[in-house]
């Protein structure tokens, strides 16, 4: 069957899926199974670890500064491109900054970010740095923060959010809105949306097989090679285990 790549809304069932794997098998399916060459972010480290994050991207892009673009984008700052994509931001919605990657530039700070709060957004990720941390920890933001670095600076003279709402990268990765965004700590990856539900079946019966296998090495006392990494047949037979038919991927 031809895979469609149109853009889905992905549900919030299949969020809370993703927030059970880790990242490092969502990339092996990305990189290995869907060919996508950088579907992780480089450089871009946890805030605030040991906390799952899995949710749909709203992206913003910021730019180096200058007086046309200052001009066109600070009309109306309700109206801003950083506040737009915020306010785009609800529950189960993650803002992802593409900073180009300039690792002491900030994406924001607590009094900005305090729309991210008021949406019950899930988080942001940037490939640039996050301020004002400890307000947004010591105040209850709820928020699960990705960056480069921590940074008293804002984001001049390196950049201004200059658009919103449209393809970006960070870290290396692209984001197309609506994408998912999975986190730990591990790390970032980004899974298309049209290929959500495709990914995390396929994780998730790695996943399972994986701990099948381990489960065999130790008991019969071999090498990891001997099972690890899981062929099609011990993933149906993981699979079989469980009371479930051959997978289709």
């Amino acid at each position: 069957m031809e895979r469609s790549y149109k853009p889905v809304e992905v549900s919030k069932e299949l969020l809370e899926r993703y927030k059970k794997v880790p990242v490092a098998t969502v990339w092996s399916c990305l990189n290995n199974y869907l060919g996508v060459p950088l579907p992780f972010m480089e450089g871009v480290k946890p805030m605030t670890p040991n906390k799952r994050l899995a949710a749909r991207a709203r992206t913003l892009r910021f730019l180096p500064p200058r007086v046309d673009i200052d001009s066109e984008n600070k009309k109306d700052k309700e109206k801003s491109p950083e506040m737009r994509a915020m306010s785009r931001c609800g529950e189960d919605d993650v803002l992802v900054a593409d900073m180009m990657g300039a690792k002491y530039a900030a994406i924001g700070g607590d009094v900005k970010l305090l729309l991210l709060k008021m949406n019950k957004a899930a988080g942001l990720v940037t490939d640039g740095a996050i301020r004002d941390l400890d307000v947004l920890e010591e105040e209850e933001y709820n928020l699960i923060v990705y960056a480069q670095e921590r940074t008293p600076y804002g984001g001049r003279p390196w950049a201004e959010p200059a658009e919103e709402n449209i393809d970006i990268q960070c870290g290396g990765a692209l984001v197309r809105p609506g994408d998912v965004i999975v986190g730990d700590n591990d790390g970032v990856a980004v899974v298309p949306s049209w290929f959500a539900e495709e990914c995390i079946a396929w994780v998730e019966d790695h996943e399972g097989a994986e701990a099948f296998v381990k489960e065999k090495i130790m008991k019969e006392n071999v090498v990891p090679g001997k099972y690890y990494p899981p062929s099609q047949d011990t993933i149906n037979e993981y699979r079989k285990s469980i009371g479930k038919g051959p997978a289709n991927h």
